[in-house]
């Protein structure tokens, strides 16, 4: 003897209400359509709408994990220009123990000022752009700290006359 299934037209559940049967599987379940908050159709088995485990076609968890994101998102919107790249890789060497270069920065004393530190909007208001793709951040004063007094965008030859091994060499007449 089956049993009957109980009509639960117009009646919600979250943000879904049944509009009709739908099927019924074949352990008995029994599925409905619903319509969504949102205007989406769902089919979904009854047992999962009235234990909870089915609230909405999906838009709910498409609304969370956007608002999460949000919350995490930067609002500069510039979290991939090499300008950003700069400033992240800068205070990964300073203060991050596990990047390769952290022994020539972070382990010898060089920090980042507390204007930049946990600003890249500050740090691009101080920098700006790029002048080219030829260009890189580099500190004037190479024992001093990333700062807008001390950093400039420099090319590899400018960098390279700046390392803290390099000497400069005059010329000399026989």
């Amino acid at each position: 003897m089956g049993r009957k299934a109980i009509d639960i037209t117009g009646k919600k559940f979250g943000r879904l209400t049944a509009i009709g049967i739908h099927s019924t599987t074949i352990d008995k379940r029994t599925k409905w359509t619903f319509l969504c908050e949102c205007g989406a159709q769902v089919i979904a088995r009854l047992d999962n709408v009235k234990n909870g485990n089915t609230t909405s076609c999906g838009c709910l968890q498409k609304e969370l994990i956007s608002a999460v994101g949000e919350k995490n998102r930067t609002t500069h919107g510039l979290s991939t220009t090499p300008e950003y790249t700069a400033w992240r890789d800068a205070k990964q060497r300073c203060y991050s123990p596990k990047n390769k270069r952290y022994k020539d920065y972070g382990a010898r004393g060089i920090t980042m000022c507390e204007r930049w530190l946990n600003s890249f909007e500050n740090f691009y208001s101080d920098m700006g752009k790029k002048p080219s793709k030829n260009h890189s951040l580099d500190r004037k004063n190479n024992d001093g700290p990333y700062s807008p007094s001390n950093c400039r965008w420099a090319t590899l030859i400018e960098q390279a006359n700046n390392k803290q091994k390099s000497k400069q060499i005059s010329s000399y007449k026989a």
